[in-house]
């Protein structure tokens, strides 16, 4: 029989683990399923099944309904929990319409029963793939779509994000000068390049300048140009940011920083639209959108004089705030993927998931350096990773959770829960995720690392 032709067809093979107490006959399944172009992994008992759940990602799972340990159900239950997108298949010598009913209701994809057909067990796991290989090309739709017209890096799914995004979608199209605030690795400089990328000037240059690194003169020079011999190392005429980005965007990042005679130079360019290179008497016209980042309150540098109101109300036609990845911790699972897949791919190495327990520490740190932290770990993670499984062994020695921890809302940390039991506490967190994600289960299962079941199951434990 031909390999399926979704298999073939759409990326890489699909993952199928198979579990059973009976090796001969898991070996049996897997061989039939590994010959037509499946990759398959065996479990030999229901606890080592329910790890490699744990540990590894399968999009389809075959398993025995009647084991000594931990049965069909139960795997079908973990399934659900830590791998929501698997297909689950139930495979038992001792069925009944009560236990065939029992597992569609809880989500099963199908159930055979032994002894069992292999031309059925393949045509079952084939059409269980096209269901995976369906959720692969709307993921791959969605990314390509967000790629040509979405914001392509600004990446989250709570609530201040879409707020953002939306804003930005009404900012792109226009000329209007935009001032983004925001923490430091907050993620300004991508927003100036979505901006950008989704404006009129997006087939013209972008470019970038950090006016914290540089002293006075270098940054006008920098921004503006200069001529032979305007100053003793000038051996040539050297065209500036502005010239270099006419027609299209100039990023000044870390405005705050610049020095007031470079500020009224700069706000001469925005009301004249014209530039004078270092040591030259002749105007140029240029035409650049300008775009502004900082960390500082600008407020603050004009009541000390360190910076001109009236080049602050220039710059801030719109204003964005970007807000601290501690405030929306609802986005950080996408973030992780992202980053995830990113540094596989730039330092070549097959990723094939992250444990629970590693996401739920990433989750749980108060990320000070905001998103770059985040992506510096995820890339450290893959750096040293040497089995294809991110875990809390791949982590860095400085992402201590004793110095950056999550409080409940009454301000108390983890240190001051110890010794309250166990229900307590996980009912607790699991009101402030809903109350954190206004009531949306589906983030705070997310948030909680947990399956949306399990969630339900939790929220009607507690009363919640």
């Amino acid at each position: 029989m031909p390999a399926p032709q979704t298999t073939a067809s759409t990326g890489p093979p699909i993952r199928a683990l198979i579990v059973d107490n009976d090796e001969a006959h898991a070996e049996t399944m897997a061989d039939s399923l590994t010959r037509v172009g499946y990759r398959c992994t065996v479990a030999t008992t229901g606890a080592a099944g329910a790890e490699l759940l744990e540990k590894d990602a399968f999009e389809i799972v075959v398993s025995d309904l009647k084991m000594p340990d931990v049965g069909g159900l139960e795997i079908l239950a973990k399934c659900k929990e830590v791998l929501p997108d698997a297909e689950v298949i139930l495979v038992t010598g001792h069925g009944t319409i009560q236990s065939a009913v029992e597992a569609m209701q809880q989500g099963a994809f199908n159930y055979l029963l032994k002894p069992l057909d292999l031309k059925q067990l393949r045509a079952v796991v084939d059409n269980a793939s096209r269901n995976q290989h369906l959720r692969r090309a709307n993921a791959e739709l969605s990314r390509r779509l967000d790629e040509k017209f979405g914001f392509e890096g600004v990446i989250g799914n709570s609530p201040s994000m879409h707020e953002m995004i939306d804003r930005l979608r009404r900012i792109a199209p226009t000329d209007a000068t935009v001032l983004i605030q925001g923490d430091t690795g907050t993620g300004k400089e991508l927003v100036a390049q979505a901006i950008h990328q989704n404006s009129p000037r997006k087939k013209r240059p972008f470019v970038g300048l950090n006016c914290a690194a540089l002293s006075e003169n270098i940054l006008e020079s920098e921004l503006f140009g200069h001529i032979k011999g305007a100053f003793t190392d000038a051996s040539a005429d050297r065209v500036g940011k502005f010239e270099f980005a006419h027609n299209g965007t100039l990023f000044l990042d870390e405005v705050g920083d610049m020095p007031l005679p470079t500020q009224i130079k700069l706000l001469r360019v925005l009301e004249n639209n014209e530039i004078t290179r270092v040591g030259s008497n002749e105007s140029i016209a240029v035409d650049v959108r300008i775009l502004s980042a900082t960390n500082r309150d600008l407020e603050d540098g004009i009541a000390a004089g360190t910076f001109r109101e009236d080049l602050y109300h220039r710059l801030k036609v719109v204003t964005i705030q970007l807000p601290r990845l501690a405030d929306r911790s609802v986005d950080i699972p996408l973030l992780i993927e992202h980053f995830q897949k990113m540094h596989s791919k730039r330092h070549h190495k097959e990723i094939k998931s992250m444990t629970t327990a590693a996401r739920r520490r990433l989750m749980a740190f108060d990320w000070p350096g905001n998103v770059r932290q985040l992506k510096n770990v995820l890339e450290s993670m893959v750096v040293v990773d040497i089995d294809g499984v991110l875990d809390l062994d791949d982590l860095p020695d400085d992402l201590s959770l004793s110095e950056h921890t999550v409080t409940d809302a009454g301000g108390r940390g983890l240190s001051e829960l110890v010794g309250k039991p166990l229900s307590e506490v996980e009912g607790m967190f699991i009101a402030e995720t809903l109350e954190f994600t206004q009531g949306n289960r589906e983030e705070a299962a997310s948030m909680l690392g947990i399956g949306q079941r399990t969630l339900y199951r939790k929220i009607k434990e507690y009363q919640l």
